[in-house]
């Protein structure tokens, strides 16, 4: 039993704070945290995840309110305490929950995070086999279709000046993939992708924006069954280091992107009339990127 929400409980003209009190289920204890900003001020929207510390299973997971707390309910045993938020240095604990107990409310000062180094300027190679370009687009009249493009090429061409660097990806359009034959030939047809006349689906950056710790905006045009289009990739950069084939510098990154079909002149209506429910309005893009530093020596991804 987790709650969003644990508010702070004074007496009246008290300055110091006061734990809460609350009954508990027989066999459970509870762990609350209040977390602080590097400014020492509460900090609403912290993710705090609380597993179990021998299976590692996920029990509780939450964000702080806007006083900044947290509280959870749990099963007496041992659990690891995990406090992240966006720039700060993630903060991890042990605890460990008695029945009947509830341990004092701690406070929890979160730092700033180290920067991580940017990638060195030159050119970056996709490395296939430790990269996925997926979509998530919703089925009619039940779940999502999950799907992916199995066949791409791309790379970065690193400026000195970050935000003057540049993305390139090519994908294959035939290599549209989601699990089902029928559906994915139909995705291929000239109803859909029409891979016959328009093979490639091209994203060509035009900048790169900075957020805040490892968190950039890049944008740039995504051509796609003949049309171009504006598109801005959320993306999370995760860090360099050398190794993988062998002592290869590579870097990583995390991006997504919403895509509205009807921009592509993306048309279902033919597939409908023969009951092919495919995909609805939008489409999630995402892109799980490795790239390797190009050199005379860049090892070549396995086929």
């Amino acid at each position: 039993m987790a709650l969003a929400l644990l508010r702070r409980l004074r007496s009246r003209g008290a300055s110091e704070r006061a734990d809460l009190s609350l009954p508990l289920p027989a066999g459970a204890g509870a762990v609350g945290c209040e977390v602080l900003d590097p400014l020492g001020q509460p900090m609403g929207g912290a993710d705090v995840t609380v597993s179990a510390a021998d299976a590692h299973q996920v029990m509780a997971r939450g964000t702080t309110d806007p006083y900044g707390y947290f509280l959870a309910v749990l099963p007496a045993g041992r659990y690891s305490l995990m406090i992240m938020a966006e720039g700060l240095t993630p903060h991890r604990e042990t605890v460990d929950l008695l029945d009947g107990v509830m341990l004092p409310t701690q406070r929890v000062q979160l730092d700033p995070a180290r920067p991580l180094d940017l990638p060195v300027p030159g050119s970056w190679l996709f490395d296939p086999p430790h990269t996925a370009i997926r979509f998530i687009a919703k089925h009619v009249g039940m779940g999502h279709v999950h799907g992916r493009f199995e066949r791409f090429e791309g790379g970065i061409q690193v400026a000195r000046t970050m935000t003057e660097s540049r993305l390139q990806v090519r994908i294959d359009a035939s290599s549209i993939t989601t699990g089902n034959r029928t559906r994915d030939n139909h995705l291929r047809s000239a109803d859909f992708l029409d891979v016959e006349r328009y093979p490639y689906i091209d994203f060509v950056s035009s900048r790169f924006a900075y957020r805040a710790g490892a968190k950039w905006v890049v944008q740039g045009s995504l051509s796609m069954h003949g049309v171009s289009r504006s598109v801005s990739l959320d993306t999370t950069y995760l860090g360099s280091v050398n190794g993988g084939y062998g002592e290869e510098l590579r870097c990583a990154a995390r991006a997504r992107a919403e895509l509205h079909r009807e921009d592509y002149t993306l048309n279902w209506r033919s597939m409908l009339a023969r009951g092919i429910a495919v995909v609805g309005p939008t489409v999630q893009l995402e892109l799980d990127v490795q790239a390797m530093y190009r050199t005379h020596d860049t090892p070549t991804p396995p086929e």
